[in-house]
Order: C-alpha cells, then structure tokens, then sequence
C-alpha cells in the first residue's frame, strides 16, 4: 500500500509539481485547492502525511493547522508546511501551530521528498516506505517480504499489514480498536475480535521459524511486538 499525502495548494503549478514528483516517488498524491476542501477530504480519510500552504484562499493553512492539531482525531497527523513566508516569525508561527517541518518556496523536489521521508520516519514509521526489524524479522515494504534470520515468511495481506504497524512501534501496546484504525482504517466495517484473527493468523505463519513468541499478548490492553531478550 502506498502512503498518502494529501497536498493542499492552491496554484495550479505547484500542486502539479507536487503531484508528479511525488508519485514518482511512490506516494499516493491527494489534491485539495483550499481548506475547506482539505477539511471534507480529512473526515473521510486521514493521509499519512498533510502538505499545506500557508497562503490559501478563505481559511489560511495556519489556521487548519491549528484546528487539527486540537482534534482528538487528526492532532497527530503529519504536517508539512509549504509557503513563500520564509522570515524568522513566521517559522516561528508556523511551528507554534505544531507543524512538524517547514518548506519555504521556491523549493527542490528532492529536498521536500527528503524532509517527506524524515517526518514519516519520526512521526509514521510504517508509511516511510524503509525496511523494519524488530529482532530476527526484518520487513521490506518496497519489495513487500518478510524474512526470519533471511528466510522468507509466506504472509497474506492483512498479516503484512499487521506486521509492518507492530514493527514500526516497538513494545508498545495497543488495543484492538487502535489495530483497527491503524491497519484496516477508520472506516473498516469489521469487529474488533477480528483483529484476533489476524494476530493468530499471523503467529502461525511466524511459528515455523520459532518467532511467534514475539507476537505478545497483553492481558487486558492488547498486543504488541517485543525485542527478544
């Protein structure tokens, strides 16, 4: 699956130079002209990443991202902000609107898939599209594999995506309504015993390389994946 970035951007030529040179580097580009536009594409889906304007018609990108950043839901989405306010201050107001980076224009493709990849890799782990290794099992999702001590795991699609969320955080634990959200999406019409499922489906397919045990369950709050010790 590829990650998401919804990119909010009002002239015409920037969004298709964002478009074109993000695709290219295997992201699933979202377009929105203005904030309200954002806002209605947001309640629907959360992207893994938000690049956004400052300057936009209406509601400007500071205000948004001050608005999501006081939402239960979407106070932890990813934010980059892209704009030609390039003076101390506005970084400044920028990042008291808990931005996690800013761009200022004219900018180079490569330096914005860069600054893309860094805040995936703090702020989203599993959408960074690097390999993930927790122990013995190491994860690539540029060449969707997974290995054991360089063996091959045979996994369907839901285990793989199960996988690459627990190996991107590490001994945390987390519930079934998290998996859910995080895995199968806000949206999935599925119960959370199905989460269970997978979990079991998962450490079946791990067990004949004797690394099913990583797959812990924590009674009474939910799984996670530990390091051996």
């Amino acid at each position: 699956m590829r990650p998401v970035i919804l990119a909010v951007e009002d002239e015409p030529a920037i969004l298709e130079l964002l478009e074109l040179s993000l695709a290219d580097a295997g992201y699933d580009v979202r377009a929105a002209r203005d904030a309200e536009a954002a806002q209605r594409m947001l309640k629907d889906e959360l992207p893994d990443l938000l690049l956004l304007d400052w300057m936009l018609p209406g509601k400007s990108g500071l205000a948004l991202a001050r608005e999501l950043r006081a939402g239960a839901r979407t106070r932890e989405l990813p934010i980059i902000m892209v704009t030609a306010r390039g003076d101390e201050g506005d970084r400044v107001a920028g990042l008291e609107a808990w931005v996690d980076d800013y761009v200022t224009k004219p900018f180079s493709p490569r330096e914005l898939k860069a600054r893309i990849k860094a805040v995936l890799r703090r702020r989203a782990p599993e959408a960074a599209q690097e390999p993930l290794s927790v122990g013995p099992i190491r994860l690539d999702p540029a060449t969707h594999r997974v290995t054991v001590d360089d063996r091959p795991v045979p996994l369907g699609a839901a285990e793989f995506r199960l996988l690459r969320y627990l190996l991107a955080r590490p001994e945390r634990v987390h519930t079934r309504s998290q998996l859910l959200d995080g895995v199968w999406g806000e949206r999935a019409e599925i119960e959370e015993r199905t989460v269970d499922v997978h979990v079991r489906r998962l450490r079946l397919a791990l067990e004949p390389f004797g690394a099913q045990h990583l797959i812990e369950t924590v009674r009474g709050s939910g799984y996670r994946v530990a390091a051996p010790r």
